[in-house]
């Protein structure tokens, strides 16, 4: 959006004094100011309602003494007197005393799609319990996300059905199926999302985040975003830099203009192709104990060998090479996921196809939430950037790419391939250039030297684009959210920096965790 600049140079003026300008013409101001008078309008009137808390619904599964609510906020902020939505809010107040309080940290976890409900959870957790005694702990579900204004954009019930396949290297028949099923899943975003499907963005995203902070009672927020939660996280520090108390991104998301959505993506496939080969090399070393074979090499014949058996005799029915994959893709997210999958395969070569099934097998009682996440997913990206139309360009990009990077290269590009038959407009991705000057304070950014999700050169770009802020790397790791997790130094500088504000150096290195031990 051309004008969404204004939001880093006027900063605080926005926020706190155009609810007292005389009332315009819509069409007589910028779109992008008349979107920040709606945020201003909306903030003032959530920071004097606040949230009314009280037990969470039986739906969330969380426990007391947790504490649930809602909080509204515009459909469209360039109407903040229309249409409004709710979005689920749970906490978990602050454990210690009087004078440790800090008040609170909002989470979210990425996606698009993700739902940070859970987050309260993480008290329980002792390498959280010094934050959880400063801070009430935030969780919410962002627009569209579980009960806050839920997308869906086919019948969850089919949507996680198996068994499907999963080729690294489709014919043209194929490719025509998922074209005709993409085009037709974008059909459906259009007809049940409506009208108002246009205004689930990152850039609403992050005002929504603005309204939350003042709901709160927040006069700067203080956020922790992991993965696409760094996305929206730096908008949010571009349009709204003197708002900010504390940041922390983990697990960036490049946030080059160029990059979003499509390269990103492109990007992202590459990445895991080189966390697919750190996992064959460990169960290589571990050939004693899984005998998929001593090499990266044997270990990958292992898994092909066992998805073209699947291709022909589904495991359990519904378990075929896509679910395979889906579920191997894992591996690629965290090394706790490692021992568990080589165990699967394993015992599946060897004729035993349960551990398999409980791992792959599609869940009709997840079906709903797994729409919804992919419909928040392909809604959020498909609106936020104008996508390629021409499937040659499609082809061409993703056909290159498998010869090098097989694993889920067109599987990922399949995934959006939606956004290739969008009708709805579509945003400018904002330039997120912001330092101290401009009013925002330093960020610790986190990230793993070699994460698949979100590879380790958005980090640094974001980082160039942060002025002021440190990025605490962990070395030869690729999980994917490394804060408050088993990385003892990493944890050490996000409790330094969210208990005293007190940033690292520049750059800043933290050796790997440990690599999982293989069980059976």
């Amino acid at each position: 959006m051309r004008s969404a600049a204004l939001y880093g140079t006027l900063g605080s003026l926005i926020l706190t004094g155009l609810t007292g300008l005389p009332a315009a013409p819509a069409h007589a101001l910028d779109p992008g100011l008349v979107e920040a008078r709606g945020v201003a309008l909306a903030a003032s009137r959530a920071a004097a309602k606040g949230i009314d808390f009280g037990d969470c619904p039986a739906v969330e599964g969380l426990p007391e003494p947790i504490e649930c609510g809602t909080v509204s906020v515009p459909l469209d902020y360039a109407h903040p007197n229309g249409k409004h939505i709710r979005l689920t809010v749970s906490r978990a107040r602050a454990a210690g005393d009087e004078d440790e309080r800090q008040g609170a940290i909002v989470f979210n976890p990425g996606g698009p799609g993700g739902n940070g409900m859970f987050y309260p959870l993480l008290t329980r957790l002792p390498q959280w319990r010094d934050i959880s005694d400063a801070y009430d702990l935030i969780g919410y579900a962002p627009r569209g996300v579980g009960r806050s204004a839920p997308l869906s954009c086919v019948d969850p019930a089919g949507f996680v059905k198996g068994p499907t396949d999963a080729p690294q290297h489709p014919s043209a028949a194929y490719k025509e199926r998922q074209l005709a099923k993409a085009e037709a899943y974008a059909r459906g975003c259009a007809r049940r999302g409506g009208a108002g499907l246009r205004h689930f963005t990152s850039l609403n995203n992050a005002r929504d985040l603005d309204v939350l902070r003042a709901a709160l009672g927040e006069k700067k927020l203080t956020y922790m975003g992991a993965s696409y939660g760094t996305y929206f996280g730096a908008l949010y520090a571009e349009m709204f830099p003197t708002h900010v108390r504390r940041m922390v991104f983990d697990s960036i998301v490049n946030p080059d203009p160029r990059k979003i959505w499509y390269g990103n993506n492109l990007d992202q496939s590459e990445a895991f192709e080189r966390r697919w080969a750190d996992w064959r090399r460990w169960v290589g070393h571990h050939h004693a104990v899984y005998h998929l074979g001593r090499t990266p090499k044997e270990v990958l014949a292992s898994y092909e060998k066992a998805s073209k058996r699947l291709a022909k005799r589904p495991a359990g029915g519904t378990v075929g090479p896509g679910q395979l994959q889906s579920a191997f893709l894992k591996s690629g997210y965290a090394d706790s996921h490692w021992a568990r999958d080589a165990q699967a395969l394993s015992a599946y070569l060897r004729g035993d196809d349960k551990p398999l099934i409980a791992l792959a097998a599609p869940g009709a009682e997840s079906a709903r939430a797994a729409e919804n996440e992919n419909a928040v997913y392909t809604v959020v990206e498909c609106n936020d950037t104008a996508w390629p139309h021409s499937w040659p360009t499609w082809e061409h990009d993703n056909d290159r790419l498998s010869r090098k990077a097989p694993f889920e290269t067109w599987s990922n590009a399949f995934m959006n391939l939606p956004c290739a038959f969008w009708k709805g407009p579509q945003q400018k991705p904002l330039e997120v250039r912001v330092d101290r000057k401009g009013g925002l304070p330093g960020v610790l950014l986190l990230a793993a030297e070699r994460d698949a999700a979100t590879p380790y050169k958005g980090a640094l770009e974001l980082q160039r684009r942060l002025g002021g802020s440190a990025l605490v790397t962990e070395r030869g790791a690729g999980t994917h959210g490394i804060g408050g997790g088993p990385n003892a130094c990493v944890n050490r500088y996000l409790e330094k920096y969210l208990l005293d504000g007190q940033l690292p150096a520049r750059r800043t290195y933290c050796a790997p965790r440990a690599e999982p031990r293989a069980t059976t």
